[in-house]
C-alpha cells in the first residue's frame, strides 16, 4: 500500500486524512456560488474541492422513455437528461474555477464521465482524477484516465468485489501507479447503517491500496469513525446552504460542518497513534496522584522497619506499593524521617 501525493500533499496511512469537498451540483447554476464554495472549502480546511465534468449529452440521452425516468428517491419524477441538465457544471466554467482554486490555494480536480471530459481536464492540467461510483464499471473510461499518468481515486458504490477487482486491474494495466479506492454507498442520502464500515479494513487487506470513504450520510459520525478503521481519504458533498434547493444540497455539509470534519478527522487520526504502553508526556505531572511507600515516623539507622513504620499513600515518588512486604523487616542503613519517601538506598540489601 504505497502513499502518493496530489499537488504535493501526501496521502496514506502515515498522513492525516485527505478531505475532499465535493461541489457536485451545489453551485445551483451560478458560477459566483461555485467561487464561494471554493473559498469556503479552503477556509474550512479541506485539502481539495472536486467538480463533476459532464454535460447532459455526454452522460445520457434526451428521452422520457421509462428507462430514462427516475422513479424513486430524491430526484423521483425527473428524466435523467433533465436532472443532469440542471446539475452539470458548464464546461466553460472549468478554466475560471481551476484558476480561482489555485489563486485561493486549494487543490481542485474533477470526476470525468467520458473521454472528452478527460481531454478538457488534461488541458487544465488537473492534478488528479476521481472515478465516480456509477462509472466504476466503465473500464474504457478508467483505462483512458490511467493513460494520463495522474493519480486516480475510484469510488466503489454499488460495485461488488469482482467489479472492484476489474477496475483496479484495468487501472494498473493501463499505467496507473498512484491509485486509491473509496468505500461508498450510492444512496442520496445514505443511512449510516448501510455503510458497514468494517468493510474498510477488509478492502485494505484485500486490495492493498490506499482506501478511504465517500460519505453520503447526513452528519460526520460515519466519516470520523472510518478514520479509526483505516480511511485515508474522506469525500463529502459540500454546499453553502443545505436549504438551497439544488439537486444535492439536502445531503451536503454546510461550512461549519465541513470545518468540524476537517478538525475531527485529524484528531481521530492523531488519537490512533501507535502501539505504546509507556508513560505519555501529558501524564508526567500526574505521578503525584499514584500511590507509593512513605515513612510515617522518624527511625534511626540500624532499626528494622516495622509494619506501622510505612504506608502506601499518594504521591507516587517512593517505592511502588508492591514492595511493601520486602520493605517490612528490612534493616535501615540510614536515619529516615517522617514523610520521607521509601528508597532502596535506605535499606540493607
Amino acid at each position: 500500500m504505497n502513499d502518493f501525493a496530489i499537488s504535493g500533499r501526501s496521502i496514506g496511512k502515515a498522513c492525516k486524512p485527505y478531505i475532499i469537498a465535493e461541489m457536485s451540483a451545489n453551485h445551483n447554476g451560478k458560477i459566483e456560488t461555485a467561487f464561494q464554495i471554493i473559498e469556503s472549502a479552503k477556509r474550512a480546511g479541506a485539502d481539495a474541492v472536486k467538480l463533476q465534468t459532464y454535460t447532459p449529452d455526454t452522460i445520457t440521452l434526451k428521452s422520457d422513455q421509462p428507462d430514462f425516468m427516475i422513479e424513486r428517491g430524491l430526484w423521483a419524477g425527473k428524466a435523467l437528461y433533465e436532472l443532469y441538465e440542471e446539475a452539470h457544471t458548464p464546461w466553460e466554467w472549468h478554466k475560471p474555477l481551476f484558476e480561482h482554486a489555485r489563486k485561493v490555494g486549494i487543490t481542485i480536480f474533477s470526476s470525468p464521465f467520458d473521454s472528452t471530459a478527460v481531454d478538457l481536464l488534461e488541458d487544465l492540467n488537473t492534478p488528479a482524477y476521481k472515478i465516480a461510483s456509477f462509472e466504476a464499471v466503465d473500464l474504457p473510461l478508467i483505462r483512458y484516465v490511467a493513460s494520463t499518468g495522474k493519480p486516480m481515486i475510484i469510488s466503489t458504490g454499488m460495485a461488488n468485489v469482482e467489479e472492484i477487482e476489474e477496475a483496479i486491474t484495468t487501472a494498473k494495466e493501463a499505467g496507473c501507479r498512484q491509485l486509491a479506492i473509496l468505500h461508498c454507498v450510492s444512496g442520496y442520502p445514505a443511512p449510516a447503517a448501510d455503510y458497514n464500515l468494517r468493510t474498510i479494513p477488509d478492502m485494505i487487506d484485500r486490495f492493498g491500496l490506499i482506501t478511504g470513504l465517500s460519505d453520503h450520510t447526513l452528519d460526520n459520525t460515519t466519516a470520523i469513525t472510518s478514520v479509526a478503521l483505516g480511511a485515508s481519504i474522506i469525500e463529502k458533498h459540500f454546499t453553502l446552504d443545505r436549504t438551497g434547493g439544488g439537486p444535492d444540497d439536502s445531503f451536503s455539509l454546510e461550512p461549519s460542518e465541513l470545518k468540524a470534519l476537517c478538525r475531527d478527522a485529524k484528531t481521530a487520526w492523531q488519537a490512533l497513534g501507535k502501539v505504546d504502553y509507556g508513560r505519555k508526556a501529558s501524564e508526567q505531572g500526574n505521578v503525584k496522584f499514584r500511590r507509593s511507600l512513605y515513612f510515617v515516623r522518624n527511625i534511626r539507622a540500624g532499626e528494622l522497619v516495622a509494619k506501622d513504620d510505612v504506608r502506601s499513600v499518594r504521591p507516587g515518588f517512593g517505592l511502588a506499593p508492591k514492595y511493601i512486604d520486602e520493605v517490612i523487616g528490612s534493616r535501615l542503613i540510614k536515619d529516615v524521617k517522617l514523610f520521607q519517601r521509601v528508597s532502596w538506598d535506605d535499606l540493607a540489601k
